[in-house]
């Protein structure tokens, strides 16, 4: 009888399925017995014996080791040692075929047969590959049958949880408690504590389970003791408190480190150890990186801080840095005496703030100080109260700057000002000779209006002694004033587009930086854009719409929205480059192109639309408040100069018939005609503007009843415009009838200013409506080539002028250009003139 060969199986799976069977075993036998040891372990770690009488406790573990005896009495009886037979029947069990036991059979018929014995051999080899390919069989751990209640999880869970929250140590306790230990475990015990302060954030350490005899612990831990039993059987001594190298025996004890030492507990059971104090270190601040301007002129300074335990909070103290002024013109005098200028730092919400960097940003543009040098002194706090700060910086204050000469000319004066109340005489001497000639300076009335006002208010308070509320007043005022006149009150997009290319064009001139100059550029691009919308929406009202350049020898070059983008976005390159002769010229030759800009329109033919008469009677109201305005303006300057002629009050009534009451309704430019005299009708002709303003507020209210476009988005910002327009001109009536005329031309500009938004927001509802319905747009006119002004101009609907004509032709147009507007200039001087070519002449003042 042949040998059997050797099972091909492979001995990792069969060593594998064997341990499994063997977990199996001692699982079903001694689940019971382990979890009885888990549950004693938890009891014992938990340090459940010290809260219960001994009594119970020895009870409880009688009970506990019969529950273990008869546990592993019962495991030993049910456990079986799996053999190599059961392993391979458990993987052969696990095979499709039963490919082992099909390789120890043996052929049972046929065995004198070749091809049976062939066809044996060739199923065994068969058999012999699928158990090659054998893997090892998982063990069935599942109790669920036996522990239906889950107890041995319940253990378990006790014992992570003695794990996590308990102590090792305190199983010992439990030899304490045996009959002989009984009056051991009555006598004297201790326990203590180190609790480190809660900003650093360290765990409390009990010395009971310290066994390391050196201990490093933070500066300021608070050490508790407690001692149990007779008074004075255990004693400290310690000598890291300030006190130190004092033995005391009450039974709390209580002390806060402050240098290392040795901490010793006398008596029984008794314990030392050497504390190694970790000192706390005072926080560190520096100025990162220079300090600089952003664009809308806040202060922007990187600072650095680090602590060991964390920054709690930090200040920033800034001090005029006097020797460095250059005390020349206002600053000549001594300054008067400021506080420091104390600012709270930003700390990080989030993270650590052990180590950061952090970006200090306040707004100190209309501080006295603004770009005088002055220094800067960080400071920084931890949660100890210690405090350092850093060496200090200095610099000029970074405030925000101003490019209109004018506007600059004002806060120079406003410095001096507040630099001290000596400069009060010298500063109103100043002001009053630069609106010596307001025609030749300022571009608003308003603007020029507001330094008057300015200038009177400060000359009065000079007389009778000039106050620190009324210098902050005029200080506040001067400041109102400089903005008005750096962002301008301009009355369309035309004059916001070429007040944003003079801003730029001054900010390239005088070295502004990057931020500065993007910001500018951003501005100059949206006035381009709401002028080219203008434009658009006044074509698609009228008709054909048509952008082009006119060159200098008379070509005409077609101008795309993309084609403008383009050179907009080559000056900004330009300048980022640094090459500012280059961005100079192209920025001229950008605004030569803008002003050779023209639309062509034609005149639709029939009657007008709904729309086109709401807009008329718009430009209208509009018109008549702008007189009004100036009438206004002409009585106040009467008030200043009584001797002026340029109210030319005797029976000045404007559009209506004379020159001074402005754009008046027809029928009531004589109503209060006369009455504007220097020899005490003035009373009388204030009355008289306020019942024309009451009557167009009245006008407007039927206008806004009328007016088209509800349920659009565009229409309903165009009432909510023309209802601020109504409130604006209701506050001026008040103002008028109050003899407060200063108040009544800000409150009759706020008036216009919402009328130009209402009827904007008006056409692009319009424009709206009008490409909802393509088939009912305007058509083009034939009325074009008739009516032309005295420029060779066509006039087109709501106030549009455009022409077909070069009429800048020639080499030299900017003088051609500066040459017609001194002739309008001179013209509007001529008060012989009749009176409706003199408003006309006015108007074209106004617009260009």
């Amino acid at each position: 009888m042949t040998a059997r060969p050797t099972l091909p199986i492979p001995r990792l799976s069969l060593w594998l399925t064997h341990a499994g069977m063997l977990a199996e075993q001692v699982l079903r036998a001694f689940w019971p017995f382990f979890s009885i040891v888990m549950a004693i372990l938890a009891v014992l770690m938990l340090g459940l014996q010290d809260h219960v009488p001994v009594e119970v406790v020895w009870a409880v573990g009688a009970v506990a080791g019969l529950g273990l005896l008869t546990t592993l009495a019962w495991g030993v009886r049910r456990f079986h040692l799996p053999d190599r037979a059961e392993a391979l029947m458990r993987l052969d069990e696990s095979l499709p075929g039963r490919p082992i036991q099909a390789l120890v059979d043996d052929q049972a018929i046929g065995a004198m047969d070749v091809d049976s014995v062939a066809l044996w051999q060739a199923h065994q080899s068969r058999m012999a590959q699928k158990v090659a390919r054998a893997e090892p069989v998982r063990p069935d751990l599942r109790l669920a049958d036996r522990d239906p209640y889950a107890l041995r999880y319940s253990a378990l869970l006790a014992l992570v949880i003695a794990v996590l929250f308990g102590s090792v140590w305190r199983i010992g306790s439990v030899a304490e408690m045996t009959p002989g230990a009984a009056v051991a475990g009555q006598g004297p015990s201790w326990e203590g504590w180190v609790e480190p302060p809660r900003y650093t954030g360290l765990p409390t350490l009990y010395l009971a389970d310290q066994s390391d005899p050196t201990l490093s612990v933070p500066q300021g831990s608070r050490v508790t003791l407690r001692f149990y039993g007779e008074v004075g059987a255990h004693s400290l001594t310690e000598t890291t408190s300030p006190l130190g190298a004092q033995s005391a025996t009450e039974p709390e004890q209580e002390f806060v480190t402050e240098r290392s030492g040795q901490l010793v507990i006398d008596g029984p059971a008794g314990r030392d150890w050497t504390l190694n104090i970790i000192a706390d270190t005072p926080p560190q601040i520096a100025v990162a990186d220079s300090a600089e301007a952003e664009a809308g002129g806040q202060m922007k300074l990187p600072f650095a801080a680090s602590d060991d335990y964390g920054v709690v909070s930090g200040s920033a103290v800034l001090e005029l840095d006097l020797p460095a002024v250059d005390r020349r013109y206002g600053l000549m005098a001594e300054p008067e005496p400021r506080d420091v200028i104390e600012v709270e730092l930003p700390m990080p919400i989030t993270g650590d703030r052990a180590d950061f960097t952090e970006d200090f940003i306040e707004d100190f543009s209309q501080h006295p100080w603004a770009h005088l040098p002055v220094k800067i002194t960080l400071m920084a706090r931890d949660a100890a109260d210690q405090e350092s700060q850093s060496e200090p910086y200095t610099t000029k204050l970074p405030a925000r700057r101003f490019f209109d000469p004018l506007a600059a000319a004002v806060i120079e004066q406003r410095r001096d000002l507040l630099w001290t109340r000596q400069n009060a005489p010298r500063v109103a001497q100043i002001l009053r000779a630069v609106s010596h000639l307001p025609e030749d300076v300022f571009r608003s009335d308003t603007a020029y209006l507001r330094l008057r006002v300015a200038l009177r208010r400060l000359e009065a308070f000079t007389d009778y002694g000039l106050t620190q509320n009324q210098q902050e007043e005029i200080a506040q005022a001067l400041w109102d004033l400089a903005v008005i006149i750096e962002e301008g009150t301009l009355a369309d997009a035309l004059e916001r587009m070429r007040r944003a290319q003079e801003r730029l064009s001054e900010a390239m001139k005088n070295g502004a930086t990057d931020e500065e100059i993007a910001e500018l550029m951003q501005e100059l691009r949206e006035a381009t854009q709401d002028y080219l919308r203008q434009l658009q929406r006044l074509a698609q009202e009228n008709g054909d719409f048509d952008e082009n350049q006119q060159g200098q020898n008379g070509e005409t070059m077609q101008m795309t929205q993309d084609d403008l983008q383009r050179m907009m976005d080559r000056i900004q390159e330009l300048m980022e480059q640094g090459r500012m002769a280059e961005a100079q010229q192209a920025l001229e030759e950008f605004q030569q192109m803008m002003e050779n800009m023209r639309i062509t329109q034609g005149q639709g033919q029939g009657q007008q639309s709904e729309g086109q008469q709401a807009m008329e009677g718009l430009a209208e109201t509009l018109r008549e408040q702008q007189g009004l305005s100036d009438q206004a303006f002409r009585d106040l300057q009467e008030q200043f100069n009584p001797g002026a002629q340029a109210g030319e009050s005797e029976g000045n009534e404007g559009r209506s018939g004379g020159l001074g009451r402005g754009q008046s309704h027809e029928g009531q430019g004589g109503q209060g005609q006369g009455t504007d005299q220097a020899d005490g009708g003035g009373q009388q002709g204030q009355g008289s503007l306020a019942d024309r303003q009451q009557a167009l507020r009245d006008e407007l209210g039927r206008q806004q009843q009328n007016l088209p476009g509800a349920g659009t988005p565009e229409g309903e910002a165009a009432r909510d415009a023309l209802g601020r327009a109504g409130r604006a001109m209701d506050e001026a009536e008040d103002a008028l009838r109050g003899d407060d005329l200063a108040e009544a031309i800000d409150r009759q500009s706020e008036a216009m200013e919402a009328l130009r938004e209402g009827m904007r927001s008006l056409g692009e509802a319009l424009a709206q409506n009008q490409q909802n319905q393509p088939g009912q747009g305007s058509q083009e006119g034939d009325m074009q080539a008739t009516n032309r002004d005295p420029l060779g101009r066509s006039p087109g609907a709501n106030g549009s002028i455009s022409t077909d004509d070069n009429l800048l032709q020639g080499e030299d147009v900017y003088r051609r250009a500066r040459e017609l507007l001194d002739e309008i200039r001179r013209r509007t001087g001529e008060t012989d003139r009749p009176q409706i070519e003199l408003e006309y002449l006015k108007r074209l003042l106004e617009r260009f």
